[in-house]
């Protein structure tokens, strides 16, 4: 976990820690307890990004509590 950064619990989407919303779905869900993250660059090529349902490149909490 990166305290210096949020995560959505919408998306997974990770944020910069001064966000109030989710720069990728615009949820205001954000939070501080998640784990783990994977980096997305080009999401219609990546097995990881279709499990996900992940359409946008970017980071992404793996686990969001």
């Amino acid at each position: 976990m990166a305290a210096d950064r949020l995560a959505c619990r919408e998306c997974h989407f990770v944020n910069e820690a001064d966000s109030q919303t989710c720069e990728n779905c615009g949820s205001s869900s954000l939070t501080e307890d998640w784990a783990g993250y994977v980096i997305v660059s080009h999401p219609e090529e990546s097995e990881i990004a279709t499990e996900m349902n992940v359409s946008d490149p970017g980071s992404y909490a793996l686990k969001v509590r």
